[in-house]
């Protein structure tokens, strides 16, 4: 047993210390240091976040999952945005830093080096599937009872997930968007289209998924189309077709993107799914 959410007890921003489980020389400072990472935040000049960590690393693997509000994570000189849909592995020894909005509720799970062997070696996002999201939370009730993570558990966290990381946006403009996006990715509208019909400017609301993502506005958007693309494709659609459905205005344009995020065509990908 690693980290329990349940033993802070006062706002972080008081000082309060994070005991690490059965480490008691192990607990992590929460009082945060603006300075660490700051110049590869790009919120860094919004005060999104309440508390976090200073820079520092563990002797175990790391997974750090927020169900709830948003977190970001510099290491390796990389920001990675995490929310509900979006975990993080930090594997033992790797020096990181956090920083949390005031609301976001942090689990992290612990894993001993000695029982589970992590194949990655840099800090890597996790697609939090819905199957991956019940085990998760599963965890967390019976961490309570002092339960270790299980084997079944860590592998579900390392086999692929067959998506893209999408972390989410939280305000309210840039969440309404995204949920859109999600439900109908083909549709067109540009920024400056969507920030007229939600009484924004175009540059806040690039901002906030900049800010509340780590992605652009079209980085965004590109990365939702191609995983709406993976279900489609599992039944046996033809690429064009696809293409058209998630909103790519060129089939070629669509197999660029996909392989760049999958490293295969959309074609290979199917018939790999096909044979699965």
């Amino acid at each position: 047993m690693f980290v329990d959410p349940t033993q802070v007890s006062a706002h972080p921003t008081q000082g309060t210390s994070l005991h690490t489980g059965d480490r008691p020389d192990d607990s992590v400072d929460l009082r945060f240091d603006p300075a660490a990472g700051a110049a590869s935040d790009p919120s860094a000049d919004d005060d999104f976040g309440a508390w976090g960590h200073e820079p520092h690393e563990h002797t175990w693997h790391l997974l750090i999952y927020v169900p709830l509000g948003h977190a970001v994570v510099w290491a390796h000189e990389r920001s990675f945005h995490l929310t509900g849909t979006v975990a993080l592995w930090v594997p033992a020894g790797v020096e990181h830093a956090a920083r949390f909005d005031a609301d976001a509720l942090v689990t992290p799970v612990g894993f001993d080096t000695d029982l589970f062997r992590l194949a990655y070696t840099d800090c890597t996002e996790v697609v939090i599937t819905e199957r991956r999201r019940r085990m998760l939370l599963a965890h967390l009730r019976e961490r309570l009872d002092d339960a270790d993570p299980t084997l079944d558990l860590f592998e579900a966290m390392v086999e692929d997930a067959t998506r893209v990381p999408l972390p989410m946006p939280q305000s309210t403009i840039a969440a309404a968007v995204a949920g859109v996006l999600l439900a109908s990715p083909g549709d067109q509208r540009t920024v400056t289209e969507w920030a007229q019909a939600l009484y924004t400017s175009p540059t806040s609301l690039r901002r906030a998924f900049l800010a509340e993502t780590g992605l652009t506005f079209s980085e965004w958007r590109s990365r939702a189309r191609v995983n709406a693309s993976v279900d489609l494709l599992g039944e046996g659609r033809m690429v064009s077709t696809v293409a058209q459905q998630v909103g790519f205005s060129s089939t070629n344009g669509f197999i660029l993107a996909f392989r760049r995020y999958f490293g295969v065509t959309p074609k290979v990908f199917a018939s790999g799914q096909a044979c699965a």
